[in-house]
Parts: C-alpha cells; structure tokens; sequence
C-alpha cells in the first residue's frame, strides 16, 4: 500500500494538470509556429511561469485500489498483483 501522501499529491498532479492543459497546449503550438526568436524566448517564460505540477509529464499512473505504482495495466487501472487478486 502505498503512502497517503503519495496518493494525495498525485491527485493534486492530475487536478493541476487538467486545469493548465488548454493553456499550455496552446503556448506550444504557438511556440512552434513562430519564427522570431525573441517572441520564442517569451512563450518559453510564460511555459516557465505555469506551475512546475501542471505539466502532464509528472503525474504518475497508480493503482485505484492500492495505489501501487510499478506494474500498473493501464486498461484497467490496476496493479499486477490486484489484478490477480480480483481475477481469481
């Protein structure tokens, strides 16, 4: 079982992230569209200025009842060994 903690931080990942994902969508779209350099500089501070928890890359996949996090199937969204507990 994994530790509260954890699993509430991760929950906040996944909050923050869903809230921010339009906007920072957006800025790297414009990003790569544009060609002038100083306008690249400046998306890149706004990208900088949204909360570092806010990017989807942080937030990690855990088990819905145990929360573990190493073999986790995503079609189900559980762990192996929960997975096979409930299977049999």
């Amino acid at each position: 079982m994994s530790k509260k903690s954890l699993i509430e931080r991760n929950k906040k990942i996944r909050d923050l992230s869903k809230k921010y994902f339009k906007l920072r969508f957006d800025l790297k779209k414009q990003l790569v569209q544009e060609v002038n350099l100083q306008q690249k500089v400046n998306l890149l501070k706004k990208i900088e200025q949204l909360p570092r928890n806010s990017s989807l890359i942080r937030y990690r996949n855990r088990c819905n009842i145990s929360g573990r996090s190493r073999a986790y199937i995503g079609y189900f969204g559980l762990s192996r060994i929960t997975f096979r507990e409930l299977a049999s």
